[in-house]
């Protein structure tokens, strides 16, 4: 098969690498990828949000099967328009990705439909929002609608970062249209993890475990990113809870998106909250996450070229999805200044000096004039290794990172210090 990945983060670098295992891969094109996806696939230099350009090289190339990285992709239809011209692809069509491009519908369907989350209001101007700030308790989230690349969530400890957070989401419109509306909610105290499924619209299997790091410096201080490091599996969440989510959480979405009119295929990612009163919902995403892709597939046994198929040939009932017992642990190396402003073009070096088992997933990178992979972005690289423990894969990726540098290079270091 000739297989298509779209995207150009770590997690699309991750895609690839995993795709590459399988005896069904002839051909791997990423459109547009980094210097390390270069090493394994074709870089198409297409953004994922030229819709038209991406069916074109289906054509072109003669792919048998295109898999969706970024949520801005699915939102601009890339979906629907290639089921028109009868390509096959893994993801959810616009109408059933809302259930991350906008979180006032996710509000109101899980409303609607009793799937459990926190309490909340929306709002569509700024006196009404900021009046109910004034009267509600602290701390308190403001979220804005639509897509914000993983920071239109805010958490305010205080009633004047809540009139800030509204005022930039509004006011000064830092997300663009995405701060049309807001939800303002309550704010949910206890462990944090993710749980993503494959579902075909029918049959829904969970993977396995996950949590992320979403802020920038150690001990959880500094802005929001894209998420800083991630690790699987988390002690505390075991294969009943991943049950309990499954039974109350993800099939009744799957349900409810069907009933709505917006039947889903592809990935559903379950952001949770464990509370004293239970698992609650923080957020959907429709697709892969970066980082916890990068920790995720390295677990995974089973060919992932068949799961995809099963999924856009709605056969996944007739797949057994089998997991390493590993634990696996991501660290994201990022560029001076992240999530903020910081320079770019610095060379990164160290490659032979990784241990053979060590993952260096490209993210923000390109090849420079002189053939070296150089920094291009604020999130460069993510290292990811496995171990029969979480201490031991912790330890391995810690122990490896000093080998790879760049000027300006920053990262976590309580990555799964857990």
């Amino acid at each position: 098969m000739k297989i298509l990945v779209i995207g150009s983060g770590a997690r699309e670098h991750a895609l690839l690498w995993k795709l590459a295992q399988s005896p069904k891969t002839e051909d791997l094109y990423v459109a547009p990828g980094n210097a390390g996806t270069g090493a394994i696939a074709h870089n198409l230099n297409i953004s994922p949000t030229d819709i038209e350009a991406l069916a074109q090289s289906v054509e072109q190339y003669h792919i048998d099967l295109t898999v969706v990285g970024p949520e801005a992709s699915l939102a601009e239809g890339i979906v629907n328009l290639f089921h028109h011209r009868g390509f096959n692809i893994f993801g959810p069509t616009r109408e059933a990705t809302k259930i991350e491009s906008s979180k006032v519908f996710a509000r109101e369907l899980m409303g609607k439909y009793h799937i459990p989350c926190a309490s909340g209001k929306v709002f569509s101007s700024l006196v009404p929002a900021r009046e109910y700030v004034e009267q509600h308790s602290l701390p308190v989230v403001v979220k804005a609608d639509g897509l914000a690349a993983g920071k239109g969530s805010i958490v305010a400890q205080t009633r004047g970062e809540a009139l800030e957070a509204l005022s930039d989401i509004m006011e000064r419109r830092i997300f663009g249209s995405a701060g049309d509306k807001v939800i303002i909610e309550e704010c949910l105290e206890g462990k944090e993890v993710s749980l993503l499924a494959f579902t075909d619209g029918e049959t829904v299997i969970p993977m396995v475990p996950v949590c992320d790091y979403k802020r920038a410096l150690d001990g959880d201080q500094g802005l929001n990113t894209g998420g800083m490091g991630s690790y699987s599996p988390p002690l505390f969440f075991g294969p009943v809870d991943i049950a309990e989510v499954q039974h109350t959480i993800l099939e009744p979405t799957m349900r409810a998106m069907s009933q709505e009119g917006k039947p889903f295929k592809g990935i559903l990612y379950a952001g949770l909250m464990l509370t004293s009163q239970g698992i609650r919902v923080l957020e959907f995403n429709a697709r892969f996450g970066d980082p916890e892709t990068q920790v995720i597939l390295p677990r995974l046994k089973t060919d992932l070229v068949d799961i995809l198929l099963a999924v856009v040939e709605e056969k996944l009932a007739e797949v057994k999805i089998e997991w390493s017992d590993n634990a696996c642990v991501g660290v994201v190396l990022a560029s001076e200044g992240y999530p903020g402003s910081y320079k770019t073009g610095f060379p990164i070096r160290g490659w032979d000096s990784l241990e053979p088992e060590v993952l260096a997933f490209h993210a923000g990178t390109k090849v420079n004039e002189a053939g070296e992979a150089c920094t291009a972005g604020g999130r460069v690289l993510t290292v990811a290794g496995s171990g029969k423990t979480l201490a031991k894969a912790r330890a391995k990726v810690y122990r490896n990172i000093p080998h790879l540098s760049f000027e300006g290079c920053h990262y976590r270091h309580d990555i799964a210090a857990v």
